[in-house]
């Protein structure tokens, strides 16, 4: 049963879902290049020799992971549905997707890189991303201990 916290959180389900598939496509395809990746090997101390040969591989594995947390965040502009595996979906995208800069698996060579090369425009993408997801994915748990149930819905008694 829909309570009144039920469509408002589906909504900003949604809301945060269209702005993490644009994110994610802007950090995946628009920021993630050779140059930032070698750039940040660099960083790191790789040799600029070794930084030229291995960018590429990252960068299409970078892109691979970007395409599904890309396609993931797109399940949550399905919520409206109100369909439990869409909370559950949102909920694990989200979360993995938080600990990008969050928990710190975002090396911090990679933002120095993208500051390096496009300012504070380059943090963007990832920070609204990571740390969006990580406030999503608190909401989402706080309204699912609550109501012991997803979308914020009361669990109906069952009848014997």
């Amino acid at each position: 049963m829909d309570t009144l916290w039920t469509r408002p959180l589906q909504v900003l389900t949604v809301v945060c879902s269209a702005v993490f598939v644009l994110g994610t496509a802007a950090q995946a395809f628009l920021v993630i290049d050779t140059d930032l990746v070698a750039h940040a090997m660099r960083l790191a101390g790789t040799s600029a020799a070794a930084a030229e040969r291995d960018a590429p591989g990252f960068v299409a594995a970078l892109r691979v992971t970007g395409l599904a947390y890309l396609l993931g965040n797109a399940v949550g502009l399905l919520a409206l549905t109100g369909r439990a595996w869409v909370f559950a979906v949102v909920l694990v995208v989200n979360a993995t997707q938080a600990a990008g800069v969050v928990a710190g698996l975002v090396p911090v060579v990679v933002l120095q890189a993208s500051h390096d090369r496009f300012g504070v425009p380059g943090l963007l993408p990832t920070l609204v991303t990571d740390a969006g997801a990580a406030l999503l994915v608190l909401v989402l748990v706080g309204f699912l201990v609550r109501f012991r149930a997803p979308w914020a819905r009361r669990r109906t008694a069952v009848r014997a």
